[in-house]
């Protein structure tokens, strides 16, 4: 698969990654933030459906659900089974002063399981504003082309699409050599933007700064690092010109909703950056403290315990109404949140819609 990287340029990639971890000023670096707080508006209800996410169960969630009454499950029947996948997709509703507004923010991977999955779940895309993306992993635009290409008739011409910077470098990932590639360097991709562009319909917009993608729904802009210990996974790369080095992923987006008289909801897709990190991004741009929902997924899959645990307590701390891991946090960091805070875990499946209201 890794078709363009020789072995010089494998060295090149080893040394440019053991010179990224050593830089621990590279890892801790604040990226930039709008001065002052923004005047995110109240919004009186959100709606957010997991078009598609790693996992789905019927019988536990439907027929016996120790469940919040926000929490909509998709239950299956003979011709409707809902798809799951290594992928993330979500349609988000924001209503503001008796108006909804819509988005989606990532597009899975899988056309046909996630086409599906729209038309089970009756979303109408006519109704979208925007489109968003997190950052530049298969799993979140592997469907964004194919779901333009078959829905032009139905997206409006000129829709703008959010990316952060970045969002069309080619990745890779450094893996044990021989699993996958025989170098150990397994080819992620990228997302052409010439294709995008050819297609005619949308307007590429690229964020660094918190940017408004519906009234009532914020990208986070470049998420600024505090942490100490959400420095990244050093397996993960990106193609910088002709360099291959660490993806520090700083143009990766999240989503902050300000619900009225609850608090922040904040959506990550991958936290690359750390969920910690976005979410204290998130009460700092907005000046906010009080965090309603944390929603997403929150890379913790092969994590240190240390650092699971260490992601566990500081979300503990901060107190959310509900915790609500998906797609790449890990089975070791789902559970430990299950344990750690019982009464605010939601285990979420694909097909799942959650209406917050105020």
């Amino acid at each position: 698969m890794l078709r363009e990287m020789n072995r010089r340029e494998f060295l090149k990639a080893t040394v440019a990654i053991g010179a990224t971890v050593m830089a621990g000023d590279i890892l801790k670096a604040s990226t930039s933030v709008a001065s002052g707080p923004l005047k995110i508006p109240e919004v009186e209800k959100a709606v957010i459906t997991v078009v598609t996410d790693n996992y789905y169960d019927c019988l536990r969630w439907n027929l016996f659900p120790p469940d919040f009454k926000m929490v909509k499950r998709y239950m299956i029947g003979p011709g409707s089974s809902i798809h799951a996948e290594h992928g993330l997709s979500f349609y988000i509703e924001t209503y503001l002063n008796g108006k909804c507004h819509s988005f989606m923010f990532d597009y899975g991977l899988d056309f046909y399981g996630v086409m599906k999955n729209i038309e089970l779940l009756r979303i109408d895309l006519a109704k979208l504003e925007a489109l968003g993306l997190s950052h530049g992993h298969f799993d979140h635009w592997g469907n964004l082309i194919p779901l333009l290409q078959h829905t032009k008739a139905k997206i409006r011409k000129g829709i703008p699409l959010y990316v952060g910077e970045e969002a069309f470098n080619r990745r890779y990932a450094n893996l044990p050599p021989g699993r996958y590639e025989p170098s150990g360097m397994q080819d992620l991709g990228e997302l052409k933007r010439e294709e995008i562009e050819a297609l005619g319909i949308v307007r590429i917009v690229e964020v660094k700064e918190p940017t408004p993608i519906v009234p009532g729904a914020y990208l986070t802009g470049n998420i600024e690092r505090v942490t100490e210990y959400e420095k990244g996974s050093p397996i993960l790369l990106v193609k910088r010109g002709n360099r291959i080095e660490q993806d520090l992923f700083l143009g990766e987006q999240s989503i902050v909703i300000n619900l009225k008289g609850k608090g922040l909801i904040v959506l990550s897709s991958c936290a690359h950056a750390g969920i910690v990190n976005t979410v204290k991004h998130a009460q700092k741009i907005t000046g906010i403290e009080k965090v309603h929902a944390v929603i997403g997924g929150f890379h913790l899959i092969g994590a240190p315990e240390e650092k699971i645990k260490r992601t566990v307590a500081d979300i503990k701390s901060i107190n959310p109404d509900y915790i609500i891991p998906m797609h790449c946090t890990g089975w070791e960091a789902i559970t430990l949140f299950e344990r750690e805070m019982p009464k605010q875990f939601i285990l979420n499946t694909a097909g799942t819609t959650y209406t917050f209201t105020a």
